[in-house]
This record gives structure tokens, C-alpha cells and sequence, in this order.
């Protein structure tokens, strides 16, 4: 009876955190939310391209902040690398390029 309800309580918990981890839309915990910024930080766009759970690239990851990314003083660093961590923290993927409210 005891190895039937731990291998139960087991299989139920590793289920769990599977499903859990593979849902990665917006970033959801304060960590994450750090993560996802600090990839931006790197280089803009990656951290939206984290906040849509990676994947394909050209459908996940933000194409102009991510191309325009490599303009010196404007893309990194500069204006898009702030305005895509700022974005990755607040859990956004969009591709703005203008401030969000």
C-alpha cells in the first residue's frame, strides 16, 4: 500500500512540474521575470524571445528589435536594449518599438 501511494504521489508530482515548466508563456515569477530582463539585457529581444517559451526564432523572437538590436548607441547598447528589458520584465513578447503605458 505505501509504494502504490509513492509511486502515485511521484508520477503526480513529476507531471505536475512538467506541465508547469512547459506552459512558459509570460514570465510568471519574480526570478523569471529578472531572467527574462537580463537577457534583454544582452541583447535586445531575447528576453521576449525567453517570455514566448524560445521555439522557432523567426515566429517567436521580436525580428526588429532583435535585427535592430546590433545598431551601435541605439540597439545595444542604447535605447532598444532598455526598452526590451523593461518589456521581458513586464512579461511582454510584442515588438514594439515605442514605450508601452
Amino acid at each position: 500500500m505505501r509504494m502504490g501511494t509513492l509511486i502515485v504521489l511521484v508520477v503526480g508530482v513529476t507531471l505536475g512540474l512538467a506541465t508547469a515548466s512547459s506552459a512558459h508563456s509570460p514570465a510568471r515569477t519574480l526570478g523569471e521575470r529578472r531572467k527574462a530582463a537580463w537577457l534583454s539585457v544582452g541583447h535586445p529581444g531575447l528576453g521576449e524571445y525567453y517570455n514566448a517559451g524560445w521555439g522557432d526564432f523567426f515566429e517567436n523572437c521580436p525580428q526588429k528589435k532583435f535585427w535592430l538590436g546590433l545598431i551601435p548607441f541605439y540597439g545595444w547598447p542604447g535605447y532598444l536594449q532598455v526598452l526590451s528589458a523593461i518589456d521581458a520584465y513586464h512579461g511582454r513578447t510584442s515588438d514594439n518599438l515605442q514605450p508601452l503605458d
